[in-house]
């Protein structure tokens, strides 16, 4: 059905996008040979995943470029635009954090994330898997060696100074030669020699045993343990300076296993580890899920060992760093060991991940069924939280056929005049969906929500003022606050098998928006800062609070100020809304005095 849109492609290098019937970008891919690439899709059989993808392209758009290279860039651009439902995608918004000794004149131990090996002039150790351990390593080199605790540099000395934990660098003149000599043994630590650090722990576990001070021992002895576990590495016979990240992958049945090991200092570090479901494996997927991981973990090597499938030259172009395929020797007996590990991870999880892939499909052709749709893949869902019946907040998930895409889950903070769960399921629609036809975003095949037919119609009434006609769920619960049935957007009670893969997948998705909601909200009001608590406030961003921090710089002067100063800052209706806030802040905290004060009576 394409013959003719195929004859006019170009033999040229470039990007191409598979649509499906409603216009959304389902695939995106890049090819040396436009025509020949596109041609392979349309011509011969297919199987798996690919047939999938064949069946629902009801189009396709290209782009020439002048270079295979800029026709990756091209690919991931477009492919973190659209987060096609196709391609490989990196469904774990997860990041590994690193060990940071900064440079500073009195240097700080930390756990960062999301680096940036160009940006960073500080010692950067990891990436740490076990994230407990490696935050439990830095508390305990943070109470061995006395460096600076604090970001700013206090005017006198604090509590950490007095505990022997710090040099008071704020106020007390220091050897360098000590920070210096500091910062070498904790630098060796860090590369893999613990030897210095363990031995000094076994020296101060064996005094306190010694002193019948079991206690501390104990507390040592689980510091060791922390150390062991988050230093923990193979040894394998490479030289010590040897630095670089190792890709390998096993490929079976539609999925792709793989693995990567950090090395450092000739030592295994760590390794993560992914089994995702693709349509089909060659360079490309590979390069793409390389990329993808680095924009989320931060570049911190300086050199890639590849399979020999991944196109090297083009990948080092991308990144700027030097990319080997190993051909013999100790590196490739390591590739070796990493395509087993992938092999025997993926054989292990084989009958699991069929079975949870057949689930869904029958569950996702159930409830196409159930709701009289021709199909249902991406479903948007929505709850709110509050506290004592206001301060309100909202928030969505996202699901593809029942798997969360979390990087697209949203936050809500709502107006201060949203007194009830009606009202503010209105605003969360209305805002999410007219800034879905703004941004001409992907709309969802259903919207979910926790509710009956009264949100149902509160939902219908939105979509309706916007011109919107997108099917409607709604979850509804029993007395014991457990669902129990579905209503569609008639009003008709939808009978379901409890037991069933779609009662389950529902309730997950139900559980999932409920548990994000709350979480939101409960990180706005448990911060217990003045910062936090005007982040409830809709209309404050992070620019305007800072300036009422900066002005005010207490609630109490806050809650003192009149209207016209607080319009100094910010607009009239937020400055209102601001007051009223406040006012209503100030009515709970004499609640709760009134409260304390009675149960004391």
């Amino acid at each position: 059905m394409f013959k003719e849109k195929l004859a006019l492609v170009p033999n040229k290098p470039g990007s191409y996008q598979m649509k499906n019937k409603d216009g959304i970008i389902i695939y995106v891919g890049k090819a040396k040979n436009l025509k020949n690439r596109l041609k392979s899709y349309f011509n011969g059989r297919h199987s798996g995943k690919t047939a999938m993808l064949v069946a629902d392209i009801a189009d396709f758009e290209y782009i020439v470029t002048s270079s295979e290279l800029e026709s990756l860039i091209l690919e991931i651009t477009l492919i973190k635009k659209y987060n096609p439902k196709y391609n490989i995608l990196l469904k774990d918004d997860k990041s590994y954090p690193y060990i940071e000794l900064t440079k500073d004149t009195y240097p700080r131990l930390k756990i960062v994330r999301n680096v940036n090996r160009k940006k960073h002039k500080s010692h950067l150790f990891g990436p740490f898997p076990n994230v407990t351990a490696a935050r439990k390593t830095v508390n305990i080199i943070n109470r061995m060696y006395p460096l600076r605790k604090c970001d700013n540099l206090k005017k006198d000395v604090c509590l950490y100074y007095h505990l022997g934990e710090c040099l008071g660098y704020c106020s007390k003149k220091v050897d360098k030669e000590k920070i210096d000599e500091m910062t070498n043994e904790i630098v060796t630590f860090l590369k893999g020699d613990d030897s210095i650090v363990t031995n000094r722990l076994k020296k101060e576990m064996e005094r306190a045993s010694e002193q019948l001070n079991f206690e501390k021992a104990l507390e040592l002895k689980q510091m060791l343990e922390d150390i062991s576990i988050t230093l923990r590495k193979q040894k394998i016979d490479l030289n010590k300076n040897y630095n670089f990240d190792l890709f390998a992958y096993f490929y079976e049945n539609n999925y792709l296993s793989l693995q990567v090991f950090f090395i450092r200092e000739g030592l295994l570090f760590g390794r993560h580890f992914d089994i995702l479901s693709i349509s089909d494996l060659g360079s490309d997927e590979l390069i793409e899920y390389i990329i993808q991981f680095y924009q989320r973990q931060g570049l911190m090597v300086k050199e890639l060992i590849v399979p020999e499938i991944v196109d090297s030259e083009l990948l080092s172009s991308y990144l700027n760093v030097k990319v080997s395929i190993p051909k013999r020797g100790d590196l490739k007996k390591l590739m070796d060991m990493a395509t087993e590990n992938c092999q025997i991870a993926l054989h292990e999880r084989s009958e699991e991940l069929n079975k949870d892939e057949l689930a869904r499909k029958s569950a996702l052709k159930e409830l196409a069924t159930l709701l009289n749709l021709p199909k249902v893949s991406r479903m948007e869902a929505f709850d709110n939280s509050h506290l004592f019946g206001s301060f309100y907040v909202g928030g969505m998930v996202v699901f593809e056929d029942f798997l969360p895409l979390k990087d697209e889950y949203r936050k809500f903070k709502l107006d201060l005049s949203v007194k009830d769960d009606l009202s503010a399921m209105r605003e969360v629609i209305y805002r999410r969906y007219y800034r879905v036809l703004m941004d001409k975003l992907v709309f969802p095949d259903l919207i979910v929500i926790d509710g009956g037919m009264l949100q149902i119609e509160a939902v219908k009434e939105v979509l309706d003022s916007l011109g919107l006609a997108i099917p409607l769920v709604g979850l509804v619960k029993d007395d014991k606050h457990r669902t129990n049935q579905l209503i569609n957007s008639n009003g008709e009670m939808l009978k379901v098998d409890a037991k069933s893969h779609l009662f389950l997948f529902l309730t997950r998705i139900q559980d999932e928006v409920h548990r994000f909601a709350i979480s939101y909200h409960r990180t706005l009001k448990n911060k217990g800062t003045l910062a936090s608590l005007l982040d409830m406030v809709s209309g404050i961003g992070e620019k305007r609070r800072k300036q009422l921090l900066r002005t005010f710089g207490s609630m109490k002067k806050m809650k003192e100020a009149s209207l016209e100063e607080l319009e100094t800052i910010l607009s009239h209706d937020i400055a209102v809304s601001l007051k009223e806030y406040l006012s209503e802040l100030e009515k709970k905290d004499r609640k709760k005095e009134n409260l304390s004060s009675n149960e004391e009576e």
